[in-house]
């Protein structure tokens, strides 16, 4: 299975008993789930539904869904939302006991927000809610349709993670057979600091220089690094080719990436561990940008 990315665009449009719609809906990278609908008037009902089936399609991403109904080909026609008109009527006829006011003008009564609305061809309830599964059913599709751009985005991702993480492991086999990573290297620059040592502390005791020269080792040994570093290739590899999400591990495994490149950088005794350690660096950093995009 391939990684699937959370950007991604689909539309799906349609027609049934005269009413054509569109559904478009576009997905960017997010934490979790995220849906926002943009629903014409009448139908935040089918919300609750709509994003169970969004669920069925994806596990992540920021979603924008957007519903445009052409009601003109539907054979719409407007009307006046008596309950909207009666609730107008009233506030203007309690505000005129307190002020003078210009008598209202009709048509700036019904330019307001709610009074004058579309009489649909669905108005019955029944029909609404025939209508709404068929909408719902429509959504399916888009939903199918920007799940599959997602995956084709995804392979496309892949790709460039699959490079970056061999360019991680070229680096890191470069480190390893650095002539400052070896431990001939490191027992020569362990000597060396033991004998400064000794020579600005004479009197200190075996164990106090035992102590001493085992951390020295521990902070000129980089391979414990480079075997972590090589661990870490390896479990980024077994995540691009696993059945399921990968995006929370993989974003947690550049964390680990970054952490192994840095102590690397620290420990480097010599410029050529330090170029390597700078790209490798470099490389990580680009590929946690890629991986914020991985569902």
């Amino acid at each position: 299975m391939s990684l699937t990315s959370m950007t991604g665009f689909a539309r799906a449009d349609d027609e049934a008993d005269g009413t054509r719609w569109h559904w478009e809906l576009r997905s960017v990278n997010g934490k979790g789930l995220d849906v926002r609908f943009r629903l014409p008037q009448g139908f935040e009902g089918m919300e609750a539904r709509l994003r169970e089936e969004m669920a069925r399609h994806m596990k992540r991403g920021n979603v924008q869904a957007a519903l445009t109904l052409d009601r003109q080909r539907a054979g719409s026609s407007l009307r006046v939302n008596e309950d909207a008109l009666n609730v107008v009527i009233a506030a203007m006829q309690s505000l005129g006991e307190r002020i003078e006011l210009m008598p209202p003008r009709p048509e700036g009564v019904l330019a307001l927000k709610g009074v004058l609305e579309t009489a649909d061809v669905v108005d019955a309830e029944e029909d609404q809610e025939a209508f709404e599964k068929v909408l719902i059913a429509s959504f399916g599709q888009a939903a199918a349709s920007l799940a599959r751009a997602r995956d084709e985005e995804g392979a496309k991702l892949e790709a460039v993670l699959v490079a970056q993480v061999d360019t991680i492991e070229r680096l890191t086999k470069e480190a390893a057979s650095s002539p400052a990573a070896s431990v001939e290297a490191l027992r020569a620059r362990l000597k060396t600091q033991v004998a400064e040592l000794l020579g600005a502390s004479p009197s200190l005791s075996e164990e106090r220089l035992a102590q001493e020269a085992a951390l020295l080792a521990t902070k000129a040994d980089v391979r414990e690094e480079i075997d972590r570093l090589n661990a870490h290739v390896a479990q980024a590899r077994e995540l691009f080719a696993g059945k399921e999400p990968a995006g929370r591990r993989l974003d947690f495994l550049t964390q680990e990436f970054n952490r192994e490149a840095n102590t690397l950088c620290s420990k480097a005794a010599d410029v050529a561990l330090t170029r390597i350690g700078l790209e490798l660096k470099a490389v990580i950093d680009q590929l946690r940008e890629q991986i914020q995009n991985v569902e």
